[in-house]
């Protein structure tokens, strides 16, 4: 007996939180803990619509006659991706702040469950019965199908960074203009690899992948 939630189709549709940058310190000098604090709420959601099929073989069987069972779930879900700020290396001398961010990853997943109503359920003709344990197992599995499908996502985990770097430049472009000291940002991956700039103009605030 064989049984498997096999991903359809997945698309996100990002959604951006909105966190605003920390006002600067009094002093007006770029801040480690603050720089963090940015890190830790710059969190990229991604809303996922996905069409999953599951199936299981034999599922209802006779002597020489068996039934398999076989149906599609379709829902959404919120991806939410960003960085591990633990990972995150920040160094403040004199003019120059050096800046090291760990890749993206997926920091948490959910399905949402109001997605999730009767006619999201499609079951095969000639399918076994479908029970609420199948339901239950179904969920579970898409839930985990979601997160890997984004885990694998390089575009989307590659936007996640930039956005961390882009409101980090900003914070120091703001403590810039106040103090009139001017910084240079040296951007490095946690290998110690350069980072090329974040792009200048805001991060899309919806996108379709396939």
């Amino acid at each position: 007996m064989k049984k498997g939630l096999i991903g359809l189709l997945a698309i996100p549709m990002l959604l951006l939180n909105a966190c605003g940058t920390p006002k600067p310190e009094s002093d007006l000098t770029p801040r480690v803990s603050q720089m963090k604090a940015i890190c830790e709420l710059s969190v990229m959601e991604c809303y996922y619509h996905n069409v999953a099929k599951f199936y299981e073989e034999d599922a209802e069987s006779f002597l020489f006659w068996s039934k398999d069972k076989e149906f599609w779930i379709e829902y959404g879900g919120i991806v939410k991706l960003g960085i591990d700020t633990a990972n995150v290396a920040i160094e403040v001398n004199g003019d120059t702040v050096s800046i090291a961010l760990p890749e993206a990853t997926v920091l948490g997943c959910k399905v949402d469950q109001t997605t999730l109503k009767e006619d999201c359920y499609i079951v095969a003709d000639g399918s076994a019965k479908v029970t609420a344990d199948d339901q239950t197992e179904a969920f579970a599995a898409a839930q985990k199908n979601m997160e890997e499908a984004a885990a694998q996502d390089t575009t989307l985990l590659t936007m996640a960074r930039q956005r961390v770097q882009q409101l980090l430049e900003e914070y120091i472009h703001n403590l810039s203009e106040a103090s009139g000291q001017s910084y240079t940002i040296q951007w490095q991956d946690t290998a110690g690899q350069a980072l090329p700039e974040p792009p200048s103009s805001p991060t899309p605030t919806n996108s379709d992948a396939p």
